[in-house]
């Protein structure tokens, strides 16, 4: 005999806007109800800000709401540890970043980072995001950098050109952009139905103005789908109980639950 369908959840998803395009396909195609939530690429880039703020986006929630909080971040420079819960547990992908969630699962990561060092990961949202921010490709973090180099860049250099002028400003700037001597390569992590975006073109730009070779890789939403689909095995999320605080493992777990004291 079969057995009844599950109940739908309904789902808290508090998540960088990287992940835009990704979630919102994979909630979808989901049969849980979501709430989507969204903040602002770039958080990593100050981990203790990013941290205190993705905390009040987590006390915000109302208890009773929600049968979980799923967050859709990777451990992305410690951004995850200390983060806690008062009723509403947490969900997060066992990710060391981002790229974890579109190449399907941490495995995947790993072989791909082994196998194609000195490669820099293009998705939708890593191109889109300096839209968001209102830049073009001339800015400074503009087309040619890294979008976590390049939150809050404008910023940066309108304070540096008030300190020290223009000629100055435009040499600490090129100083910032030699993040690509370290890189050989470009992958574009692309998907169905990001194909209209003609993310390849940009990303052949990039790659052709800093002498990397371009590569396409299919992107795999395995790991987000069931992270929003709500089948949370432990070898891939993180459940994290009320009263409990995340840190990180150390080892192929990436993150785990804080001891409590004795």
């Amino acid at each position: 005999m079969d057995s009844p369908p599950k109940k739908p959840q309904f789902l808290k998803v508090i998540a960088c806007e990287i992940s835009f395009r990704e979630i919102c396909h994979a909630a979808a195609r989901s049969p849980n109800l979501h709430d989507l939530e969204f903040l602002t690429q770039g958080y990593h880039d100050l981990p203790c800000h990013g941290r205190e703020e993705i905390q009040k986006r987590i006390n915000a929630v109302p208890p009773g709401k929600y049968e979980a909080i799923l967050l859709g971040y990777g451990l992305c420079s410690n951004i995850l540890v200390g983060l806690t819960t008062e009723h509403t547990p947490l969900v997060i992908p066992r990710a060391h970043d981002c790229i974890t969630f579109f190449l399907g699962s941490k495995e995947r990561y790993q072989q791909f980072f082994t196998e194609h060092p000195g490669t820099y990961y293009y998705t939708s949202g890593w191109l889109e995001c300096r839209t968001r921010r209102g830049l073009k490709p001339g800015d400074p973090g503009g087309m040619l950098l890294p979008p976590q180099a390049s939150a809050g860049l404008n910023a940066t250099y309108e304070s540096w050109l008030k300190k020290y002028g223009e000629e100055k400003a435009k040499y600490l700037m090129e100083v910032m952009g030699e993040w690509t001597s370290h890189y050989s390569h470009g992958v574009l992590i692309d998907f169905d139905f990001t194909q209209p975006l003609q993310l390849e073109d940009q990303v052949k730009q990039i790659c052709a103005e800093r002498n990397w070779e371009y590569e396409r890789v299919e992107g795999d939403l395995r790991l987000f789908q069931r992270w929003m689909d709500g089948e949370w095995g432990e070898r891939d999320f993180l459940l994290v109980p009320p009263g409990r605080t995340v840190e990180a493992s150390f080892n192929e777990g990436i993150i785990r639950l804080k001891e409590t004291p004795g």
